[in-house]
Order: structure tokens, then sequence, then C-alpha cells
């Protein structure tokens, strides 16, 4: 019994060390290095590229005002008519084109940016010039999905919405 003890005492050992202020400096990015883009995910590249959400109408969707995605996908619930339908179906696909292309120019220059710091050949001006143009990709893309909230509400009815809401889960 006594050598169990002695050997768990040996493995504890070195707690107290961290415990008394040694820190571990492992960075929660660990990995993230390996990226082609570091500041996008795989999942975030392809989510740009086919024209999806990535989470950008946030302010519309949760303040109630419904994504023409999820009302096709709702259509029967929703009890859509011919109508809404047709009209929700080119909102959807003006929006996913017009995102798929903006998605690939925030790609772009988040790739530019990139490039610039792999080669080390960027200053603090090119650096707010970059940043400007990603941040306005990003404002644009931001648009053209949060446009597609307002016009829906242009086409539901007041029961509709409040339908996609419960559907939705929200509880407002």
């Amino acid at each position: 019994m006594k050598p169990l003890l002695l050997a768990l005492l040996a493995a504890l050992l070195p707690l107290p060390a961290i415990a008394e202020g040694e820190h571990v400096h492992a960075s929660p990015y660990v990995g993230q290095e390996l990226r082609e883009i570091k500041s996008l995910s795989a999942e975030d590249v392809s989510e740009l590229e086919k024209g999806g959400g990535w989470g950008l109408a946030k302010a519309a969707e949760l303040n109630g005002m419904p994504g023409p995605s999820h009302v096709l996908k709702m259509k029967r619930e929703l009890d859509l008519t011919t109508d809404q339908e047709a009209s929700t179906q080119r909102i959807f696909a003006k929006m996913r084109d017009d995102a798929a292309g903006e998605g690939k120019r925030l790609i772009a220059a988040e790739m530019a940016l990139e490039a610039d710091f792999r080669e080390r050949s960027i200053d603090e001006d090119s650096l707010r010039a970059r940043l400007r143009q990603i941040e306005a990709s990003r404002a644009t893309l931001r648009y053209i999905h949060l446009v597609a909230h307002l016009q829906m509400m242009r086409i539901l009815n007041e029961d509709q919405v409040k339908r996609y809401n419960e559907l939705r889960g929200y509880r407002r």
C-alpha cells in the first residue's frame, strides 16, 4: 500500500508548482496556424462561397423578421400562396447569388491580408487599407442578407410572420 501512496504523491508533486504561479502559455488558437487563411475556418470559407448567411442577419432574424431561406423550408407550415412562394424564391436567389459573389471578394481580401503578413510585406498604411477593404466587403455582405429579411416583411402577412417565429422557437 505504501508504494502506491508514494507513486500517487510523486505524480501530484508537479501540481503545486503550476498552482503557485507557473503559467501555461498555449494559445486557444493552436491548430489554426495551419489554415490557408488564418482568420477563416474551412466552414467559414464554404459558407461564404455558397452565399450562406454566416450569422450576418441576426439583427433581423432575432427581432422577428423572417429570412427567405427558412421561409421556403416552411412554406407548407406558413401556408404560402403561389405568388408569395415565387417572390420568396426570387428574393432568396438574388440574396444567395449576391452574397456568394461578395463572399468570394471577402475571401480574396482576407487572403491578401494573410499573404501580406506571411510575407512580412505589410506596414501600417497598407494594413489600414486592407482592413477598410475587408470591412467594406463584410458590410456589403451583411446588407445583402439583412435587406432580404426586410423584403420578406412585405411578402408575408402578420400571421405568417408570427407563425414563422413560433416555428423557429423564438419566444417573442
